[in-house]
C-alpha cells in the first residue's frame, strides 16, 4: 500500500535536489538535456509535503530522451513508469521496493514548452505568494487525512486548487513577458 504521508517542510530538501541534480547531469546526455528544476511541494519553502523530491528535466526531444535515458536512469536506481495517456512526459521513480524502502525522487522528463513551463510557473507562484502556499498546505493536510490510502483521490481532490493557482501563475508569466 502506498500511504500518503505529509511531513513538515525540511530545509534539507533543496540540498537533496542539488545532489540529485549533479548525479543526473552526469547521467543524461547534455545534447538533449536543457535544464533540471526542483518542482513540487518540496521546492516551496515552508510547505509540508510528501518527502519525495520532484525534479523536472526539460529536453529538446522527448522520443530521443526515451531512447537514450531509460537505461542509464534504471542503472542508477530509477524505475521507469510508463504512464500510458501521459504522452507529454517520461516519469521515473527512485526508491521503489525492493531496491529501497520508500520513494525518494520523482523525475519528470518533458520537452521544453508550455507543459514544462506550467510546472515552473506553479512553483514560482506559490513561492511568491506565501498565503496561497499556506492555503495549499492546509488543503493537502486535510486531503491526506481523508485519503490516506488513496493516492489517486488525494491527487484528484487537489485539482481545482491547482488549476485556479495555475491560471493566476500563467497570467503572471504572460504579464512578465509583455513589454
Amino acid at each position: 500500500m502506498d500511504e500518503i504521508e505529509l511531513v513538515p517542510a525540511n530545509p534539507d530538501w533543496p540540498r537533496r535536489f542539488e545532489e540529485e541534480e549533479a548525479r543526473l547531469r552526469g547521467l543524461l546526455s547534455a545534447d538533449l538535456l536543457v535544464d533540471l528544476e526542483h518542482i513540487g511541494s518540496t521546492s516551496i519553502p515552508g510547505l509540508a509535503a510528501k518527502p519525495v523530491i520532484d525534479i523536472l528535466a526539460t529536453v529538446t526531444d522527448l522520443e530521443a530522451a526515451k531512447a537514450r535515458f531509460v537505461a542509464p536512469l534504471e542503472a542508477a536506481g530509477y524505475t521507469f513508469r510508463d504512464r500510458g495517456p501521459d504522452t507529454d512526459r517520461l516519469f521515473f521513480v527512485k526508491g521503489l521496493p525492493p531496491l529501497a524502502p520508500h520513494r525518494t525522487h520523482h523525475l519528470h522528463i518533458m520537452e521544453v514548452g508550455p507543459g514544462a513551463l506550467r510546472h515552473i510557473a506553479f512553483r514560482d507562484h506559490l513561492r511568491d505568494h506565501p498565503a496561497e502556499a499556506a492555503a495549499y498546505g492546509a488543503l493537502k493536510q486535510d486531503l491526506a487525512r481523508r485519503y490516506r490510502n488513496d493516492r489517486e483521490a488525494y491527487t484528484d481532490a487537489k485539482g481545482e486548487f491547482i488549476a485556479s493557482a495555475l491560471d493566476r501563475a500563467m497570467t503572471e508569466v504572460e504579464a512578465a513577458q509583455t513589454p
